[in-house]
């Protein structure tokens, strides 16, 4: 981690005697650390009364496959109940947290929209708007906050893996983005959050930032982090993404491909206990040389995947429109439209998006 960037969580004084003599519920992960250090023990051992744990995707210390259910649970460090927003719901309920008065979130967001924490992010702000609660963000660097890049999501396709009207890579915190969720009305019924960001020191949009904990099961380095919002496309298609291999996103392919002059076997790893196409050659492309600052979403992987895909029928499959925030991007891609002209189709709407973001931002802009 660059030791000149001081993230929220590390600035104790700033914090800890707001939260003292309050019931604290904590919204975490693995990430969620201290000088190495877990948050919640960080917060405890400080003694701020913490009563309850929400996990996202993934779970809370230990991390789940993608896309699979979390349970509840006690967690063994503490005893404190771990109720998940990633199974059975996606909101604390009333229930959960009548005996809560303030939510502590702490989790190392990547900066694309369809990466699901700042979903959990606004269903937390959610249900504490709805029950005059506040919500305390310890706020991280984004590691893609560099640029700003994609299509606007059109709210017909809001899901889980986009709720908001934002491109793919916002260039935003998670404060940041909070703030915007709050100051532009997009909680249910345009009700208001009471919001507290412990905000980054020594940082700017322009900064890289190498992440301290994996934030997921299959986001192992800076290079993934990087390349990630030009390809979990693959996750909307028939494609191989990567999944079963020791870089995931890095590489893409499928059995049916003819031969590219590289390959690979998906096989079962600690990120995918059943990835596609497991013990079975995928031929595709290795893109492991990408440099890993990009500043622009790359749609030519994608693109060529369906050029080169000799049944073009089954390359979609339906989950690829909430990746893609829409139903026009796989039209464009369909018709044939090459990457540049795709993208021209974002410009106006990420010269909109801009205007809104430079409402809510608390560090430098790299503009």
């Amino acid at each position: 981690m660059n030791t000149a960037i001081t993230p929220g969580a590390y600035r104790s004084q700033a914090y800890i005697d707001h939260l003292k003599g309050r019931r604290v519920a904590f919204v975490g992960n693995q990430t969620s650390e201290v000088h190495g250090a877990h948050t919640l023990d960080h917060l405890l051992s400080h003694g701020v009364n913490v009563v309850k744990i929400f996990g996202p995707e993934h779970g809370f210390r230990d991390m789940a496959n993608d896309a699979t259910p979390v349970i509840d649970k006690i967690d063994t460090a503490t005893g404190l109940p771990v109720i998940s927003l990633y199974g059975a719901i996606e909101k604390p309920t009333v229930e959960h947290i009548a005996d809560v008065d303030v939510f502590v979130y702490d989790i190392q967001d990547i900066g694309a929209r369809f990466y699901t924490y700042i979903s959990t992010l606004s269903y937390i702000m959610e249900a504490a708007a709805e029950n005059g609660k506040e919500v305390v963000i310890l706020d991280r660097p984004n590691p893609n906050g560099h640029y700003i890049d994609g299509n606007i999501l059109d709210m017909e396709f809001s899901t889980f893996v986009g709720r908001h009207p934002v491109p793919i890579v916002y260039g935003m915190t998670v404060g940041e983005y909070a703030q915007m969720v709050n100051g532009e009305g997009w909680l249910k019924g345009g009700i208001k959050c009471e919001l507290t960001i412990i905000e980054v020191e020594n940082y700017d949009h322009t900064m890289s930032y190498s992440l301290p904990v994996r934030p997921s099961p299959n986001m192992p380095d800076d290079a993934t982090v990087n390349i990630y919002p030009s390809t979990c496309f693959f996750e909307g298609t028939c494609m191989s993404e990567g999944r079963g291999t020791d870089t995931p996103f890095r590489v893409f392919g499928h059995p049916q491909l003819s031969p590219t002059g590289f390959s690979y076997i998906p096989m079962p790893n600690d990120g995918a206990a059943e990835p596609r196409f497991k013990g079975i050659e995928c031929h595709g492309l290795d893109l492991r040389n990408i440099p890993e600052r990009l500043s622009r979403v790359n749609l030519e992987w994608v693109i060529w995947a369906y050029h080169n895909f000799p049944d073009k029928k089954r390359f979609f499959i339906p989950f690829f429109n909430n990746l893609a925030g829409g139903t026009t991007l796989k039209k464009q891609i369909i018709a044939g439209m090459t990457a540049e002209e795709i993208r021209e189709t974002w410009k106006e709407g990420i010269e909109a998006f801009k205007e809104v973001r430079k409402k809510y931002l608390l560090y430098p802009d790299f503009e």
